[in-house]
């Protein structure tokens, strides 16, 4: 294979929503540049792409794919990303990686929440975007309607190169308003018949390259005075301009196409090939020193890797982008994140799961390779003489968690093995083993992508496990000052234990002042500080713990014994076992023996008496409130709203968004379980929803109340 130059490679990320076509389009992608003999179907599960077992069981793509076609004297490397908006971290890491994003409209249905989604994506990172309306077969494909909804959704900026002649079954011919040229296929498709345009439709597409010369103009200031002066541009300076409006996203070409029928994909192909900006004219990445790092292939070596693959009988195939430099089989090179040394094997040109051996990559593009020893997912492989580290990507917060756990206790090591070799493939797969819920949480985008985990677990790794209702992080409190006093006394012969502490618990906020006086039940206690600890507690708020013992009567020395009984029960709070939080103790008084007084009697008093005084201190439970965001077709805003007041949400605002409506709410975790699953039974999969942690608040009284009978009837079956 040839070796192609970092001026003659563009990398494309192929994104849209589910069942728009793109697996598809890879398809005829590869076949029409020859790279495969022969077309498959995601129905006969033969595709380059969705080669994954759970892939074809699902009929859906899971994984992002990463495929090249050489075209016309360029190489354009593809990233096929899932639709799915359960594994939209495909499309992040694509669109990281790549320069470009087609975005792919299913004809049938037109713009849908996910094709919104995909766009914002491409907004917050700035990268151009094409739109590519498939499926121009279907019966109820309105290519104008279509064309509208874009412009409506996202400006003028959108704007048509190409039209069909006819949609629905009859759907063969296409004229390029660049060209100006008709394209048309026979049953077959392939190779196009290239004609000029029928006299009745060249009105609408004189008028339609007016629109598109006139817009490619706006991107360049020479191409518009020259617009200004001869009202025309010739074919290769609106090229200059499309490209310029592309990478500048001052523009967003149309086209349409048939994947299905390969019809209009060697036309989209010729045209990525000649018009979208090449790997060297977008901006370049920054490595995490905050340093521009261009692509430059006489420049020290460095390799970002982006995905990771599990492959049957090969192991672990990783995908790297050459960010600069040039790699070669057998290059010596440095993990720059975990310290060690590494030796490039082999180097590949991907086509999904087959690879094509190559003799070096230049700055730009991207290949894999096989056998690394100490290589993960977001990785960088370096010179030595230009040690640099990337960490670009970032991904969404999780949507959907549960518990996990093995149905045979003997396999859980073995789990969490999978469950870590799994996150290199999915990064928004997140593992959490937590201490304080005492149980192994998996976090991900949906209840689909969660089901995809134990699908794989069960039927690749041969390990059964379950899924449980994730407990919830509640964290307890008090409102008003309470004091209580406890003796811890044990005497069985030879030395004993004693101790006694009198303390004060009180509602922490930032700023108070220190104590000086409180008053229970008509007696005064006065304060008088001799040492203050604030402690940060890892898992939110404070503890504040204040030594106001006067006369000796506990010795300096027990003090810290004290603090640790106190942080016990902190960690465990009386209430419901919950980390309690935001407490001020105050150790004013307590008795000690000249012998039998220990450390750990003083523990144990402290432990009680701060248990007993928290519980009189208007104890209360707080619940982790969540910031939630759903995006939703109008028609169904009703019944969103009506399942949202059943979830305890307090409603922050509406607004819409390229048709669609964005509701923001304030919404309790415990009523999020099952949002996701919710929600797309409500609007037939057509919404979406992203949360954000916003605080913790007090629960309902009557939560409350079950929550602490929960606790104690739990408590009490232990026993």
């Amino acid at each position: 294979m040839k070796v192609y130059q970092t001026n003659e490679i563009k990398n494309i990320a192929l994104i849209g929503s589910a069942g728009s076509g793109k697996t598809t389009l890879a398809e005829a992608m590869l076949f029409g540049s020859g790279i495969i003999k022969r077309r498959g179907t995601v129905e006969q599960k033969n595709t380059v792409s969705d080669y994954f077992p759970v892939e074809q069981e699902y009929g859906y793509s899971v994984f992002p794919t990463v495929f090249h076609v050489e075209w016309n004297g360029k190489k354009l490397n593809f990233i096929d990303c899932p639709g799915s908006d359960d594994f939209v971290g495909g499309a992040i890491t694509a669109l990281n990686v790549c320069d470009q994003a087609v975005l792919l409209v299913n004809g049938t249905y037109g713009p849908e929440v996910g094709t919104m989604n995909s766009f914002r994506n491409t907004e917050k990172l700035h990268k151009p975007v094409i739109f590519l309306v498939n499926q121009l077969d279907k019966e109820n494909c309105d290519f104008d309607i279509i064309v509208n909804n874009l412009k409506e959704t996202y400006g003028q900026k959108c704007v048509p190169v190409q039209f069909p002649v006819a949609t629905g079954p009859n759907f063969n011919a296409i004229i390029d308003v660049l060209t100006m040229k008709k394209y048309s296929w026979k049953p077959e498709g392939g190779m196009p018949i290239v004609e000029d345009i029928p006299a009745d439709l060249l009105d609408k597409a004189q008028e339609m390259r007016a629109t598109l010369v006139e817009a490619a103009a706006e991107n360049d200031e020479a191409l518009m005075e020259k617009f200004f002066e001869d009202e025309n541009l010739s074919e290769d300076e609106m090229r200059t301009g499309i490209r310029k409006g592309l990478a500048s996203r001052g523009m967003f070409p149309i086209f349409c196409v048939c994947a299905g029928k390969d019809m209009g994909v060697r036309r989209l192909m010729e045209f990525l090939g000649n018009v979208v900006p090449f790997v060297t004219d977008m901006p370049s990445v920054k490595n995490t020193r905050g340093q521009e790092v261009a692509p430059d292939s006489n420049a020290p070596t460095a390799l970002y890797f982006f995905k990771t693959g599990l492959e049957p009988h090969i192991g672990e195939v990783t995908y790297f982008k050459v960010m600069s430099g040039t790699v070669k089989p057998g290059d010596d090179l440095n993990n720059a994140d975990r310290g060690s040394k590494e030796r490039i094997g082999q180097i590949f040109a991907c086509a999904g799961a087959n690879r094509i051996p190559v003799d070096e990559l230049k700055a730009g593009d991207i290949g894999c390779t096989v056998k690394l020893k100490d290589v993960k997912t977001g990785n960088t492989l370096c010179a030595k003489e230009g040690e640099m580290q990337f960490d670009f990507i970032k991904y969404p917060n999780s949507k959907y968690s549960r518990a996990i756990r093995s149905v045979n206790a003997s396999d859980m090591e073995k789990m969490m093995a999978a469950l870590q070799k799994m996150r290199q493939e999915d990064p928004t797969w997140v593992v959490e083993m937590s201490k304080e819920l005492k149980q192994t949480i998996v976090h991900g985008q949906g209840e689909f992508h969660l089901r995809t985990l134990k699908w794989r677990m069960e039927n690749n790794e041969k390990i059964p496990v379950v899924y449980d209702e994730p407990k919830i992080p509640y964290r307890e409190t008090i409102t008003k000052a309470a004091r209580a006093d406890y003796r811890h006394k044990k005497q069985s012969g030879g030395a004993g234990q004693f101790g006694e502490v009198h303390l004060i618990v009180e509602p922490y906020t930032e700023g108070m002042e220190l104590p000086t006086v409180f008053k229970f039940g008509g007696q005064e206690y006065r304060m008088n500080v001799k040492g203050q600890e604030e402690i940060n507690l890892e898992w939110g708020g404070k503890l504040v713990f204040i030594n106001s013992v006067v006369g000796g009567a506990i010795d300096a020395r027990f003090m810290p014994a004290i603090l640790k009984g106190v942080m016990e029960r902190m960690e465990q709070g009386p209430l419901t076992g919950s980390y309690a939080r935001d407490v001020r103790v105050i150790v004013y008084d307590g008795k000690m023996h000249p012998v039998d007084s220990n450390e750990l009697s003083f523990m144990l008093a402290a432990r009680q008496a701060f248990s007993a005084a928290f519980k009189e201190a208007g104890p209360k439970i707080l619940e982790p409130i969540y910031d939630l965001e759903v995006l939703v077709p109008a028609d169904y805003m009703g019944d969103v709203m009506s399942d949202l007041q059943g979830r305890r949400a307090i409603i922050m605002g509406m607004d819409s968004e390229g048709g669609y409506q964005k509701l923001s709410a304030k919404v309790p975790l415990k009523e999020l379980s099952n949002y996701s699953i919710s929600l797309s039974s409500i609007t037939g999969g057509r919404a979406s929803f992203t949360t954000t942690f916003s605080s913790y608040e007090l629960v309902p009284n009557d939560v409350q109340q079950a929550l602490i009978a929960a606790h104690e009837a739990e408590a009490k079956d232990e026993d």
